[in-house]
């Protein structure tokens, strides 16, 4: 613990900040000795910033691959991503540095390592035996484009596929290049006359490795002699080829072409196909060719033991399915499954219980790569039930529009919210495990719960449970069921503020600890949401309307609204009566003729089945004025200890007591200020129609106040008719549009410095409104965009009964503070400087009847208030702390003095601010939009970090980043993905514990046994020794101008330690033991299965040798 004066204050700061930290310590001396000094103990050494998780659906996939044996998955991106899934809470995020498109990905089969290749011709391999991979080895191709890539099972030997239609031949330990190369023209000879295209397919037949099928786009296939160097057989067809494939005896194979149709050929007769399959086309009369179909992009040809193969086909629908969604097709002997999918598919992968070629494949699933879904289909039970996906991969189900991220939340609210959201689960998936089962779990150091809530744009709100760096959804949320949909385009004439979604999530308001949940969305709409575990059907859905205005009626005096009022709920009056008698909903227009006093939305009339979860408590929605629709809410707040919900607008701000579903205040921005306004605004145009502004807070409007400007922008006034989310619906925002010109608010709503001031932040608290207050009280601080902090005090009717009769009096202080740019958020802390949360109840069943024991403890029942100020003494006081895009002050209260500010940016701005807990002390952490993200320690803001993180690219980032205690930070990294991040030095240290392992000690199945006919005759698969082929000292040197070898990050002794065949196990696990830096005895069980396979292999090495040797049968 350390105690800080003014003097080590200073000598924090950065030079950027002498200014401000010569005026705080001029504003230091003027309070004097009166403000108590803080023990601080948050240091810079505190803080590091990394990345931690990157959780979500890989955005844009190209590439798809599966180890059978260590059952890792592997996605490949258009944006050079790579991702690795292992079982359910193993996943792994890596990034090509070029940022090139992933063409297609090989895994060397339990060697724990994996080969990219990539758009712009380079090779990479990647080693995924330590927990965060990292690429060994580069090649850059300088002449060639790459095309196709084929790995054989346990060889060190890569064909490299090019555009010219060439094949290259890669060694995979030292990533080089072979000097055997087959030249297009010598494949093909004479067969055509024009070039055959690029490599579309190459593999080597499954019983003889020294024959290598090659594929060209134009139709011509090859079947290559590696030894003879020249092709045995050449196969033509007018058709272009998509994907070949064998059936495991080695004297079949399938292709599949771009007319929609499969020929199966046997190795042996090239002449023509064996037979020829239109899977989809119409079969015509008087044997005529069927119609052609679109292309069949991929065939698997899949055998079984027990019965038919199956035949695996993506494509090849006819062309007049018109609207039809992507297929993929199963046929099985004589059936033919056409399974539909809801994306665009990417590829597919038959996943099968044998890693070798030659030998029956018995499939028994199929991954999917879609567009923006990943599908696992159970090919052993029927009707191809698909698995249930357990990675969170639907957190773009629909575009996400706004985040929270709360840690340390209650230890009860993610058991109660994965109890209810058990119930919403789908049925009838395939009852087996998850196939992806590879890799290991990390250990777990974080203990806290975390939960992160995505709002959404078709107004569904999802809860995921993010505790120790997983990710897991608990809860759906459906906010728009409580709306009337409409049926078609005519039937809409109120959502047109909003271009589409008028759904949309913009604002979250969440209170952990009641469970009370506030949400706001694009259409001006505001619904309170209570959380119960019954179920209830709500005959009339309680609604109330808002008029909330943005003039000033300088003809006559506002008159004081009376709020009728309210049947208590469940009377099952109209919902129509709970709206304000001024202003009756009835009135769809003006006299005018313009439209008037209707919400943007319908709200349901019927009664609404409400699941448990969460139950709607009230809905709010502001109404048109005058032909002008309501603007869109910019801050919201919730407070269940008072019953209390807040929001507010570019026009002004409303205050609801959800309780007693009242409005208690509605005052346009001018208003608040009463005849403090600091600002001199310009008179409006005035307007046919004046109506009455503001309910129950006449006495702010003493004085003069001079009627605001609204036409000034041209800006507002366009966007004032029609608004809309930018949601990842559309393009992103770009940077040239002055969207980020001022504010994070202006940003959001393209309104210009020059315009209308909105409500930018709200918070409820208990502390002192006045300079003269002796003690708290209940009170909202209301922040502006033009960086103005007004506060309100509550007056609150006693609880139980009471709380629900008397009414909740609002009334202005006096108070404005002020601070550069717009107010972002604001927190108060105690003598000790411990942060003061906002008073809560308790979470408590609503649903069920309550006995009167229970009544009367809810009778004596005191909102919980965890500040200590309540039990102050008067003399002791407590900081307000405020930031804003520009700077954070700290103002001693109730002296209302600055004791502290800082200017945390004069270029920028920031986008978003917390006041966090680490270590158990408190800071404020800033993202700004220039890319730095910083913290300051409280209450004497010194800076502890900066660093430069991420540059603000477009809107997403903005609209989802938010910092939560324990440092940690989140925010959408694309329109699929959150990526998490820390700026703990001690979530840092320990990440490498927490990551799971990818690579797992696995002894390799035995290679399939020939029999005793197949061994006698010679049949069985042949092999080949590559090394004497391709080596350097049979083929010679690669052409150096060819392609260049890159070594990688992942330092050159870990090659050994990633590509080497199964006789190197044991020298590669002690590599493996010395960089861990682990004791040796703790791998003896995996060194013993290393030793096994060894000598396995090396048996059937010297079966093979004898067999060549002496020709004699009875030695097999």
């Amino acid at each position: 613990m350390r105690k800080f004066n003014i003097r080590k204050v200073l000598d924090g700061l950065t030079a950027v900040s002498a200014v401000a930290s010569a005026s705080s310590a001029a504003q230091q001396q003027q309070a004097g000795n009166r403000e108590t000094e803080i023990q601080e103990t948050l240091q810079s050494e505190h803080f590091q910033l990394c990345k931690t998780v990157r959780h979500g659906f890989p955005y844009q996939p190209s590439a798809l691959a599966f180890d059978p044996v260590q059952k890792i998955l592997a996605i490949g991106t258009q944006t050079g991503a790579l991702r690795l899934f292992g079982r359910p809470g193993v996943e792994c995020y890596c990034q090509h540095e070029s940022g090139a498109a992933v063409i297609q990905l090989q895994f060397l089969i339990n060697e724990g390592a994996l080969v990219s290749a990539l758009a712009d011709d380079t090779l990479h391999l990647w080693n995924l035996r330590q927990k965060r991979p990292a690429i060994l080895h580069s090649l850059k191709f300088n002449r060639e484009r790459i095309t196709f890539c084929h790995l054989p099972f346990q060889s060190k030997w890569l064909y490299v596929g090019t555009e010219r239609g060439n094949i290259h031949i890669v060694n995979v330990e030292s990533f080089t290049l072979s000097g055997y190369v087959i030249m297009w023209n010598k494949a093909i000879e004479l067969s055509s006359k024009s070039h055959p295209g690029p490599i579309v397919h190459i593999s080597d037949n499954p019983m003889d490795e020294g024959k290598l099928l090659i594929g060209f786009e134009s139709g011509i296939v090859v079947l290559w002699d590696l030894k003879s160097k020249k092709a045995d057989y050449r196969y033509t067809h007018d058709e272009a080829i998509h994907s070949v494939a064998w059936h495991h005896e080695g004297k079949q194979f399938v292709c599949s072409h771009s007319d929609g149709t499969l020929t199966i050929w046997n190795v042996k007769s090239p002449t023509k196909p064996f037979q020829t399959i239109t899977p989809h086309g119409k079969q015509l009369k008087d044997g005529k060719k069927p119609e052609p179909c679109k292309p069949i992009l991929k065939v698997e040809y899949k055998t079984t033991r027990a019965g038919e193969p199956f035949i695996i086909l993506s494509g090849g629908l006819s062309y007049d399915t018109v609207g039809r969604r992507p297929c993929l097709t199963v046929m099985h002997g004589k059936s033919t499954a056409v399974l539909e999918m809801d994306y665009s598919i990417v590829d597919f992968l038959t996943l099968c219980e044998t890693p070798y070629p030659n030998d029956f494949q018995e499939p028994y699933a199929v991954v999917v790569l879609l567009e923006k879904d990943l599908v696992l289909i159970d090919l052993a039970q029927n009707g191809y039930p698909i698995f249930e996906n357990p990675y969170p991969l639907t957190i773009h189900e629909s575009p996400v529009t706004c985040c929270e991220y709360f840690a340390d939340c209650p230890v009860d609210l993610i058991p109660a919210l994965y109890s209810v959201g058990a119930r919403q689960k789908r049925q009838g998936y395939s009852k087996k495990e998850w196939p992806i089962s590879g890799g290991n779990w990390g250990l777990i150091t974080q203990s806290y719960p975390e939960i992160i809530i995505t709002g959404h744009a078709d107004g569904s709100i999802k809860f995921w449970d993010a505790s120790a760096i997983t990710l897991q959804v608990l809860y759906k949320l459906k906010t728009a069921k409580v709306f009337e949909k409409a049926r078609n385009k005519d039937d809409r004439p109120n959502t047109d503020i909003v271009d589409e979604d008028p759904y949309a999530i913009q604002i979250i308001s969440w209170c952990p600890e009641s469970r009370m949940l506030c949400i706001a969305g694009v259409s001006a709409h505001v619904i309170i949401y209570r959380f119960s575990k019954q179920e209830v059907t709500t005959e009339v859905i309680p609604m109330l309307e808002v008029r909330l205005l943005y003039e000033i009626n300088d003809v006559e005096s506002p008159d004081g609204e009376q709020v009728p009022p309210l049947p208590t709920p469940g009377t099952g009056s109209n919902p129509q009566s709970i709206v304000p008698q001024s202003h009756p909903s009835t009135s769809s227009s003006s006299s005018d003729g313009l439209r008037d006093n209707v919400p943007c939305l319908k709200v349901k009339n019927s009664p609404l089945k409400q699941s448990p979860g969460y139950q709607i408590e009230l809905v709010i929605q502001l109404v048109w004025v005058s032909g002008e629709p309501p603007q869109q809410i910019t801050s919201l707040a919730v407070n269940s200890a008072y019953g209390l919900v807040v929001f507010g607008n570019c026009n002004g701000i409303a205050m609801v007591d959800y309780l007693q579903k009242t409005v208690l205040l509605n005052l346009g921005t001018i208003e608040l200020y009463g005849s403090n306004d600091p600002y001199r605004r310009e008179p409006r145009s005035p307007r046919k129609t004046r109506q009455p502004s503001g309910a129950g807070l006449c006495d702010i409007n003493e004085g003069t106040v001079v009627p605001e400007d609204r036409c000034k922008s041209p800006t507002s006034a366009k966007m004032s008719r029609k608004l809309s989310l930018p949601t990842e619906l559309k393009p992103d925002l770009d940077v040239k549009d002055n969207s980020f010109s001022r504010s994070r608010s202006s940003s959001v709503t393209s309104i210009d410095k020059e315009s209308r001031e909105a409500i930018s932040a709200l918070h409820f608290c208990e502390t002192f409104t006045r300079k003269a207050d002796t003690s708290p009280s209940p009170c909202l601080w209301v922040g502006t965009t033009l960086g103005t902090v007004l506060v309100i005090v509550l007056n609150l009717p006693p609880g139980g009964e009471q709380r629900l009769l008397q009414p909740v009096i609002v009334s202005p202080s006096g108070t404005i503070l002020r601070l550069k740019g717009a107010i972002l958020r604001m927190a108060f802390l105690d003598t000790t400087g411990s942060l003061v949360p906002p008073a809560h109840e308790p979470w408590r069943e609503h649903n069920v009847p309550e006995d009167k024991d229970e009544k009367d403890k809810s009778k004596k029942r005191r909102p919980v208030s965890v500040s200590p100020s309540s039990s102050q003494e008067i003399s002791e006081n407590q900081y307000a702390v405020i930031c804003s895009e520009k700077q954070a002050k700290v103002i001693s209260l109730p002296s209302q003095n600055c004791i502290y500010k800082q200017n945390i940016t004069e270029t920028s701005f920031v986008l978003r601010g917390d006041i966090v807990s680490l270590s158990n002390s408190i800071c404020l952490a800033c993202f700004c939009a220039n890319g730095h993200i910083m913290t300051f320690s409280l209450p004497s803001l010194r800076p502890l970090l900066d660093v430069y993180y991420l540059p603000l690219t477009n809107m997403r980032i903005a609209r989802t980043f938010c910092f939560t205690n324990n440092g940690q930070a989140l925010y959408l990294v694309s329109p699929t993905e959150i990526q998490r991040l820390t700026y703990s030095q001690e979530t840092c240290e320990n990440l490498q514990e927490m990551l799971g392992e990818l690579f797992t000690p696995v002894e390799t199945p035995e290679a399939p046994n020939r029999g005793f006919f197949k061994g006698l005759f010679g049949g069985g698969a042949q092999s080949l020794d590559r090394e004497e082929l391709f080596g350097e000292s049979a083929s010679g040197k690669a052409s150096r101008s060819l392609a260049q070898h890159i070594p990688g990050p992942g330092g050159i002794e870990g090659v050994k330690g990633a590509a080497s065949g199964v006789v190197g196990e044991l020298a590669r696990a002690r590599l493996a033991l010395d960089e861990r830096g682990q004791k040796l005895g703790e791998l003896e069980e995996k060194t013993a299965a290393m030793l096994y396979s060894a000598d396995s292999f090396s048996k059937h090495a010297h079966e093979m040798m004898l067999k060549y040797k002496d020709k004699k049968w009875y030695q097999f």
